[in-house]
């Protein structure tokens, strides 16, 4: 019995100075930070709104974050960025590809290989920046969402 009221004491004791502690702790301070609705709105929002734009890009001058139209005279070659997205909306078009492998046709789940030709309407990814993409076999019209050299 009186090691439970020694046990019961100290405990006491500990929430007391605990309690204490809690009261004499101003809110806001770097001990208990708070925040608020307007910090978020006016301070945080801009700065991730600015950050994320940074990162994506306008979509202007390729490597966007917007497919861009691109008219491909027949006979020109475009060579894509990794990670450059392509579909091809009209003409015929044959896929450059390199001992690495092709084009990643993401509608059928397919890698198109050299000489292979360009289907309409798939979407077709350029995997690693080593000279791979299409060459242009009549007038062609792609839409483009990343860097790109026509030539």
């Amino acid at each position: 019995m009186r090691k439970i009221l020694k046990i019961g004491a100290a405990l006491g004791i500990c929430v007391s100075l605990f309690g204490g502690i809690l009261g004499f702790s101003a809110p806001g301070d770097t001990t208990d930070p708070v925040v608020t609705k307007s910090y978020i709105v006016d301070v945080v929002v801009p700065q991730l709104k600015a950050y994320v734009d940074q990162k994506v890009g306008t979509g202007s001058g390729g490597g966007g974050a917007v497919f861009t139209v691109v008219n491909v005279p027949a006979g020109s070659t475009v060579y894509g960025e990794a990670g450059t997205e392509i579909i091809l909306r009209m003409g015929q078009g044959t896929v450059i590809a390199t001992s690495k492998g092709g084009l990643a046709d993401t509608t059928y789940g397919y890698d198109l290989p050299n000489g292979t030709a360009m289907p309409s309407n798939h979407h077709l990814i350029v995997p690693v920046n080593d000279g791979r993409g299409f060459k242009a076999v009549t007038d062609v019209i792609v839409m483009v969402k990343g860097g790109y050299t026509l030539n």
